[in-house]
């Protein structure tokens, strides 16, 4: 098409079938939507002819556990119903503890959801959800029953046997009606990072650093599919090779975009490089080419690997020629790992390794949403106490739920809109159900039929992300307020003063994210930023962990610290600029420290070792310099293996050292040790 063409005014026929392909569900939805619909109908049906008191909470747990992919369901699902148990458990000993003192019961709860948001604040995607779920758990089942403490044992049975109602239900139709698998929507997105990665390599390799900010932007493509990763293992059989494959290949795309950045600078401090280095430049360009492949990778990693020996082997080579042969070998390293995870994920063989990926969590962050939560459900309450309104028992339930479930998401104030929003049409939706469409009528199918456009409207809006948890609360509530029961019960005052609480307490929560202890974008970024500085101590004196694992939670931070950059476009380069040195810094340090470990019992290398580790502690770049030219020269007298180990120490150590070199002016600010 030409510019022009694409310049015209589009005739009123186009625009509006843009229109409808924009905002009409596609299939998928509607499957999504139809499954949903009848696990809700079923579940509430095998409620009732189970007869349970609570029987309204199995259409809720379906809704709760309303997911579009068969292994998100099964995972939400599983840690939905230990939460659920552990739960139901503190519930009945807060009873037996404070049965006759309601303050106490109170303040116990309130205890328990702060520090079950602060668990799950560490946690990662449905373990997460599981620790919020047993915090309000509590608050369904004892504070619901304040009046009534002798019904809470049979209350928490009930519930706990609901959620299984709600589990059983939904498992058994999404298998039926063929859900999407996690695993089948992954793998051509990983194959797409995969081979941006690839592309950011070939970029780095040929035309120099692309940059902080373009390595932001590829690891936000990556960083989102970590949560799709771990709900892969309960889809099959060979799911936890599957789930394995895809974490190894995330963990390796975040080292495969590191080490091309690494090598590009390499190649730069050598104007000249031998043919050694060249040679291996070239492998290493060939190993992210377009149509590599798992033979291909291994020749030239094995290659690569020769090519590192025969460098340290006389113990002369400059150190920025060893450094250059390594990261060339680990760009290989990296896409060997990358095309062997994504095929297991495809094929579920058992991966070459198992890689962990970790996600940043800020302490002052989770603390904050703790108090947050705490200080929310305490001040409704003493409100409530005194205000002596109907109905307060269900008010604080309320309350407890919307409050923890903002805790545990990416956005709480945007979260809050969503509610706000969410609630008065879960009301209204409830309302038309009870009142016009059912209107005082008993009959099982006609209740199904009218909460069918309720259930595919809200789901739809769930599969939307900007109306994700208008959908969400749209969802879930609509059965709260609606509270199907065998008979029906149509009270109007009663339902009236459950659809203002309800809004009420969206109202409440709106207010709170906004008004106690809100985070601002520039907080996040300094606590980010002391953790990440507290990292880095810990990796500079030997107690970094894993390498790999740094590598990964390195990525996850930088991850959260592009969303939360903000001000003008040098300041935000700048602050992303300070935040990868950190995060290099952190990775060579801890890299270096585990092979000097390996090392450090290795006759005629001990003293060397010793200083080099000192180097690190002190992180002063002349003794990481002086330290990475005696491992090179004693590396003449050593076999291949530690020759190879040798390597990659000296060249993290070198890292260490410009990076120290280039940023010390910042890492003096942050009090650490500097040139």
């Amino acid at each position: 098409m030409s510019r022009a063409e694409a310049s015209a005014p589009r005739n009123p026929g186009a625009r509006l079938l843009d229109a409808l392909d924009r905002w009409v569900p596609k299939p998928g939805a509607f499957a999504f939507a139809l499954r949903i619909w009848l696990a809700m109908v079923l579940a509430l049906y095998a409620a009732f002819w189970l007869q349970l008191d609570s029987a309204s909470s199995a259409a809720v747990g379906v809704a709760i556990l309303a997911q579009p992919k068969r292994g998100q369901a099964l995972s939400k699902a599983l840690y939905r119903f230990l939460g659920t148990l552990v739960g139901g458990s503190v519930a009945i000993v807060l009873m037996a503890l404070f049965a006759q003192d309601r303050v106490l019961l109170l303040v116990g709860f309130t205890v328990w959801l702060g520090l079950c948001v602060f668990v799950a604040q560490f946690l990662q995607d449905t373990r997460a959800y599981g620790a919020m779920l047993s915090g309000y758990t509590v608050a369904i089942i004892a504070v619901a029953h304040i009046d009534a403490p002798q019904t809470t044992f049979d209350a928490a049975v009930g519930r706990i046997a609901a959620i299984a109602v709600a589990i059983v239900t939904i498992t058994f139709i999404n298998d039926a009606l063929a859900s999407p698998s996690t695993w089948q929507s992954l793998r051509p997105r990983l194959a797409d990072a995969f081979a941006s990665a690839k592309g950011f390599a070939r970029e780095a390799l040929t035309r120099g650093d692309p940059g902080p900010e373009r390595t932001a932007a590829l690891i936000q493509k990556i960083a989102p599919m970590r949560a799709d990763a771990g709900a892969i293992a309960g889809e099959l059989d060979d799911g936890v090779n599957r789930a394995a494959g895809a974490r190894s290949a995330i963990a390796a795309l975040y080292v495969l975009a590191a080490a091309s950045r690494a090598l590009a600078a390499a190649m730069e401090r050598l104007p000249e490089p031998d043919p050694l280095v060249r040679e291996a430049h070239a492998l290493a360009l060939r190993s992210v080419a377009e149509d590599g492949s798992a033979e291909a990778l291994e020749r030239d990693g094995a290659r690569l690997r020769d090519l590192v020996d025969e460098g340290l082997r006389d113990g002369t080579r400059p150190v920025d020629e060893v450094m250059a042969l390594q990261r060339a070998l680990d760009v290989a390293n990296a896409a060997t790992f990358a095309e062997d995870g994504l095929r297991a994920l495809g094929d579920g063989h058992a991966p070459l390794r198992d890689a962990a990926l970790p996600t940043h969590r800020d302490f002052q962050v989770a603390l904050r949403a703790a108090l947050r939560v705490a200080i929310a459900f305490a001040l409704t309450a003493g409100f409530f106490i005194l205000a002596g309104l109907p109905q307060t028992s269900f008010a604080l339930v309320q309350v407890a739920s919307t409050c923890a479930l903002s805790s545990v998401t990416p956005d709480p104030k945007k979260f809050a809109r969503g509610v706000l929003i969410g609630m008065p049409l879960a009301a209204l939706s409830a309302g038309i159900i009870l009142f016009v469409v059912l209107n005082g009528n008993q009959g099982f199918p006609l209740l199904a039929i009218a909460m069918a456009p309720v259930v595919f409207f809200a789901c739809f809006l769930s599969l939307n992300p900007p109306t994700f948890t208008v959908g969400f609360i749209t969802l879930v509530f609509t059965p709260v307020l609606l509270a199907p029961e065998n008979p029906q019960s149509y009270d109007p005052q009663t339902f009236l003063m459950n659809a203002l609480l309800v809004v009420i307490a969206a109202i409440i929560l709106f207010l709170t994210v906004r008004l106690v202890l809100p985070i601002s974008a520039s907080q996040h970024r300094a606590f980010a930023l002391e953790e990440a500085r507290r990292d880095l101590v810990e990796a500079l004196a030997g107690e970094g962990g894993d390498a790999t694992t740094r590598t990964s939670l390195n990525a996850d931070r930088l991850f959260q610290f592009s969303a939360w950059n903000s001000g003008s476009g040098a300041v935000r380069r700048a602050s992303l600029h300070h935040a990868f040195a950190v995060a290099q810094l952190e990775a060579a340090a801890a890299r270096a420290h585990a092979q000097l470990r390996q090392l450090r019992h290795r006759d005629g290398l001990t003293t060397r070792i010793g200083q080099a580790r000192e180097a690190l502690a002190a992180g002063r770049s002349d003794g990481l310099d002086r330290a990475a030219a005696e491992l090179v020269r004693a590396a003449a007298g050593e076999g291949r293996e530690v020759r190879l180990m040798l390597a990659r120490a000296i060249t993290d150590l070198a890292t260490a050292s410009r990076v120290v070199r280039r940023h010390g002016r910042f890492f003096r600010r942050l009090s650490l040790p500097s040139s």
